[in-house]
């Protein structure tokens, strides 16, 4: 009996399989505007004949897409919980009275701005892009697209304060994860964070200003008066109806599982619609699992709503998600099949042999947990494959532990919507209701991250190390320098 033997795969024919599937997704995906599920599914199937030729067999992938979905489960579930959210804070009133108020009180010209900061704010306090793209977001987007606002800049600025929140708060799981991954404490690898995430938060909120100057849109318009008159004759508004957003910060701030704290919220939000709204279960439970729809309201009638109220309302529900949990499948496979292939590893480490310099190697670093999480679309398998390779060289060129933290963030997470294969961007895609490929060059936040990471390396050299914390030469006490200043370090 024959057996097959595993071999590493050589550079060139690594580097060949990179390019081949990044030549595949960009013209699928971009040019040619295919399915993104195809193309994932046709750069899987390639990579699959790479592993099984360098001895990798069936098997060993199926393992680590069964390990990767395992994983997870958590996230699928929240992509359900999301769905359910939308549907019965619909249904509630909820989503219709953020609504409502923000098209009374919000100047358009403030709308982008605003739209960075709110969902900052609720991400930091809840820990979560998603959750906070989920909700307030959504409410966001229903505001622009009354005011008749260009929604890919709304979007941007959302999914841009969404990240800034979760890149921040000491709630959110990738920044545990990202100082766990790397031993250092939570809260020195937030402060940390500040030296690249103030000035691009400072940056993107000074463009949204800039772009909402040129908005001349009048908040009393009579397209804006009728939305507002339709929403007030279709629900019955009342500031109870805030109550499933309260258990959502509440429940986050109090570090409550994020399922528990969702279907909490969901069952708040259904029993709103049964004694505020007057709706029945059955109506009730239909806006959960299939969508609202604004013919499900009593007091509607058939040709009154305008199509901008329907197109704002109409969403949510379970079946909301099947599209966006089946393309986690197909992007699970094709992220198993390339870390069986070993080609993506092997690429890194022969790049980073010729890296000589501490700024090299940050940028390295940089480089790498794109390349990782846009190949991958999942944090956790950045943060610690970016580790594993990185961790020696950092030591190696006197970079304290508190330098990778922040590259993982900055080059590992940060910048996962931008890419319209990865699970965020078809998230944030389908619950925002804008494409990726519109969005993108607009959620200013998250390219900003890794600039600033780059510039600051780049010219450490200059600036006595500005934000570029060092670890003493060996032999010496441990100690660091910050800001060019010498202080004591603390590796944790």
């Amino acid at each position: 009996m024959v057996t097959t033997r595993q071999q590493q795969p050589g550079f060139l024919a690594s580097l060949g399989l990179l390019l081949v599937i990044a030549a595949t997704i960009i013209y699928g995906i971009v040019i040619a505007a295919y399915e993104t599920e195809m193309v994932l599914i046709t750069v899987g199937v390639l990579a699959t004949l790479f592993a099984v030729a360098h001895g990798r067999r069936w098997d060993d992938i199926m393992t680590i897409l069964a390990d990767k979905i395992r994983t997870a489960t958590i996230a699928i579930l929240v992509l359900y919980s999301i769905g359910l959210i939308i549907g019965t804070w619909l249904v509630a009133g909820a989503i219709p009275y953020f609504i409502y108020y923000g098209l009374e009180l919000i100047d358009p010209g403030y709308l982008y701005v605003m739209a960075f900061v709110a969902t900052a704010i609720v991400s930091t306090c809840t820990g979560t892009s998603w959750g906070s793209a989920g909700t307030i977001g959504v409410a966001i987007m229903g505001i622009a697209g009354a005011m008749e606002i260009n929604l890919a800049i709304t979007a941007g600025a959302v999914i841009s304060g969404a990240y800034f929140g979760d890149k921040l708060s000491p709630l959110s799981d990738t920044t545990i994860m990202a100082s766990m991954v790397v031993k250092v404490d939570l809260y020195r690898h937030i402060r940390y964070l500040m030296f690249t995430s103030v000035p691009s938060c400072l940056v993107a909120a000074l463009a949204y200003w800039i772009l909402g100057t040129s908005l001349h849109g009048d908040a009393q318009s009579p397209a804006i008066a009728a939305t507002t008159t339709q929403i007030e004759e279709l629900f019955t508004l009342n500031p109870i109806l805030l109550l499933p957003a309260v258990i959502i910060l509440t429940g986050s701030i109090l570090k409550k599982p994020t399922l528990v704290v969702l279907f909490a919220s969901t069952l708040c939000a259904m029993l709103l619609a049964l004694w505020v709204q007057g709706l029945p279960l059955s109506v009730v439970v239909e806006a959960a699992v299939s969508g609202f729809s604004v013919d499900m309201l009593p007091s509607a009638q058939a040709g009154q709503i305008n199509d901008t109220l329907r197109t704002l309302l109409e969403r949510g529900g379970l079946y909301s998600m099947h599209g966006t949990v089946l393309f986690v499948f197909c992007a699970f496979f094709f992220a198993s099949a390339l870390e069986a292939s070993g080609a993506l590893h092997v690429v890194l480490h022969r790049t980073l042999e010729h890296v000589r310099s501490a700024s090299g190697t940050i940028l390295a670093s940089l480089l790498a947990g794109l390349c990782i999480i846009f190949s991958t679309g999942n944090s956790y398998v950045t943060f610690f494959l970016t580790r594993e390779i990185f961790a020696d060289q950092y030591a190696s060129k006197g970079l304290h532990p508190l330098n990778l933290s922040r590259s993982l963030e900055d080059g590992g997470m940060i910048p996962e919507p931008l890419a319209p294969w990865t699970v965020s961007a078809v998230y944030m895609a389908a619950t925002l209701g804008v494409s990726t490929l519109d969005y993108a060059p607009w959620a200013l936040f998250n390219y900003l991250g890794i600039v600033f990471s780059a510039l600051l390396a780049i010219a450490a050299p200059w600036t006595g190390s500005f934000g570029v914390r060092r670890l003493a030469p060996e032999g010496n006490p441990p100690r660091a320098r910050v800001n060019g200043v010498t202080a004591a370090s603390d590796p944790r």
